[in-house]
């Protein structure tokens, strides 16, 4: 095991030292951002931590990327607020690895990807990039297919060229990371900001019952014994946590310049990037509570069907659905905040891509190119399928449940090396997982992965 960046060497080993220094140099994840932004010395709480925000907001992103809304919506409308609670478990578990993946690039200076094929053979690192970008093309399956929707139903533009306009976003990113690290943060928080002001407006006008939706936050044994209710716990809890975003989170929490030599500035530095991560993971909490609430104050009982994004947007503009609140404004919102949400994630997942092809593989390439080719990979499956069945949107929409097959499957070989690599005192020092942080990390994989594994089955057929 590779020993911790901040253990001194022996004198003598000086040479060994200038090489590794040197190695690092060349090898540090997103090295164009990386470091890149000061952090104040002696400054205040509040005046450090604005230093500090920035990288929860880009990692909380793909906590309410659309993927998650469907399920979230479907579960308010069939089970009005009892799945409410299990919103919460997801975001605590969310909270928790996020935290440990930030603490591994702080102390280490290397993302999970790098660390994962340092501790792998060549073969086996290859096979693990296979897995993990797959895992990238199904996150970025749900955040087209959104973008795309969204730009159809607010501009009437095909689906088609939605696609490939979604697509280019990557030249945007291209544009922002040569204008510094913290435009992207900026972007992204603003997109954010959005998703949350619609669903607290189409919220406030739904008037959900506020006892009974603060009363869903307490677990019911109903969550398990009822099978329907069950299937639809596992697609919120597995679509939750998802694996491209611990990598991220391994990586631009970087981005802050540390000196790894110091274990108080060490210490300083995973104290507030973990305080931004729960900050910005509370609010994906929040927006995910109010799809789901949205969900039971429009739809429980008025057996609706909204199984896609148009059933959605349909919905909220008819008032033998919704009441006298439907309106053709609820709906375009609804179109808006669909489109902050894809175009957020796909940025994001744009930047794991290239993370993980990095660490993996360490393909050297120009940036540019890194993100065109990992946009290309990623946008490709989608585009012949939107060209295949053409005018027939709800196949297209289908590809989001098989998108969360290969998350789940891609899950175990982020979330496992995430909590063996924190939780190893020779690589992270005195900053190594405590006792109950390393046994409730382990529960809440292993739960994650169970979940997992019988949402696969059902999603087959093997279990009905």
């Amino acid at each position: 095991m590779k020993e911790s960046v901040w253990t001194e060497s022996p004198e003598n080993d000086s040479k060994a030292v200038v090489e590794k220094v040197e190695s690092k140099k060349s090898q540090k994840s997103l090295d164009e951002v990386n470091g890149s932004i000061k952090v104040p010395d002696n400054a205040g709480f509040w005046r450090t931590l604005a230093a500090y925000t920035g990288p929860g907001v880009l990692i909380a992103v793909g906590y309410m990327d659309p993927g998650n809304w469907i399920t979230s919506i479907a579960g308010g409308a069939q089970f009005k607020y009892k799945l409410l609670s299990v919103v919460m478990i997801s975001s605590l578990i969310a909270m928790l690895l996020q935290s440990m993946a930030a603490k591994l690039g702080i102390v280490t200076g290397k993302d999970l990807a790098q660390l994962t094929r340092e501790h792998t053979s060549k073969w086996g690192g290859f096979a693990l990039w296979v897995i993990t970008e797959l895992a990238i093309v199904a996150t970025d399956v749900a955040e087209i297919i959104g973008s795309a929707i969204a730009i159809e139903l607010l501009f009437h533009i095909p689906l088609i060229v939605g696609i490939i306009i979604t697509a280019a976003d990557v030249l945007i990113l291209l544009l922002l990371m040569r204008l510094g690290f913290r435009k992207i943060e900026a972007i992204v928080a603003t997109l954010v900001v959005v998703i949350l002001a619609v669903f607290l407006y189409e919220v406030a006008l739904a008037q959900p019952n506020m006892q009974q939706m603060f009363a869903g936050y307490v677990p019911t044994k109903d969550i398990i014994t009822n099978k329907s209710m069950l299937y639809l716990t596992l697609g919120i809890v597995g679509a939750t946590v998802m694996p491209h975003d611990l990598f991220l989170g391994s990586s631009i929490s970087q981005t802050r310049e540390v000196d790894r030599n110091n274990e108080k500035a060490l210490a300083k530095a995973i104290k507030f990037t973990t305080i931004d991560s729960n900050i910005q993971l509370t609010v994906a909490f929040i927006v995910n509570s109010l799809l789901l609430v949205l969900g039971a104050a429009l739809f429980f009982g008025t057996n609706s069907t909204l199984g896609r994004f148009v059933d959605l947007f349909n919905s909220l503009n008819n008032p033998q659905i919704v009441g006298a609140i439907a309106s053709p404004m609820l709906s375009m919102l609804f179109a808006v905040a669909l489109l902050s949400s894809g175009q957020s994630s796909t940025i994001t997942g744009t930047l794991a891509g290239q993370i993980i092809m990095e660490g993996f593989i360490n393909l050297k390439m120009p940036m540019w190119a890194q993100r065109l080719l990992t946009r290309l990979i990623s946008v490709t499956p989608v585009l012949a399928f939107a060209i295949y069945y053409h005018g027939n949107e709800a196949k297209i929409e289908d590809l989001l449940t098989f998108s969360q097959v290969f998350l789940s499957v891609a899950l175990p070989f982020a979330v496992i090396p995430l909590v063996i690599f924190t939780s190893d005192k020779k690589l992270m020092g005195r900053f190594a997982n405590h006792t109950w942080v390393k046994w409730a990390a382990w529960t809440a994989s292993v739960v994650l992965i169970a979940l997992n594994v019988y949402l696969i089955c059902q999603t087959v057929g093997i279990i009905k």
